[in-house]
Parts: C-alpha cells; structure tokens; sequence
C-alpha cells in the first residue's frame, strides 16, 4: 500500500469537495418568509377578543349575591326541572 498515492487522490477529489460545500453555503443564506393563513389570523383576531372580555360578568353576578344576602333569591324549581330534564334528554 503506498500512502502517497492516497494523498495525491486526496487533493483531487478535495476542491471538488470544497465547491460543493460553498454552493450549499451559498443557497442557505437566502431570506425565509413567513406568511400566516387568512384563517389563521380570524383565529388569532379571536383569540384577542376573547381575552379581552372578563371571565365574570359582575353586572349580572352582583345583583345576584346581593338577591343572595339578603334572603329574597327565590330558584323556580319546576323551570329548573324542566331545564334540566331538556339537557339531559339533548346529550343522548
């Protein structure tokens, strides 16, 4: 085995090698873009709103508990029945 001629084999095949890793190099610098879906922003636009309404409706909660404190919050408890027999008989 003669290990100069490895070394001349070497440098040949070595530029070639080298061209092709700067080609690679040179393609991969390019700019990315990012474009988002029209569905995407509805979705995003959404989302916004959603966080911006409060979680408690306190207009409608506080008149509520004070119905509550002061004893007169009466629960019509043949409608809440009713209701309730209406949502069961719609998740089966």
């Amino acid at each position: 085995m003669r290990i100069e001629a490895y070394s001349q084999v070497q440098q040949i095949y070595k530029p070639k090698q080298t061209a092709r890793n700067q080609q690679v190099g040179a393609s991969s610098h390019g700019s990315d873009c990012l474009q988002i879906s029209t569905a995407g922003r509805d979705f995003q636009s959404a989302k916004s709103a959603v966080a911006a309404v409060p979680d408690v409706r306190e207009d409608l909660v506080s008149s509520i508990k004070a119905r509550i404190d002061n004893g007169t919050y009466q629960v019509d408890t043949s409608a809440f029945a009713e209701k309730l027999l209406t949502k069961m008989s719609e998740m089966r």
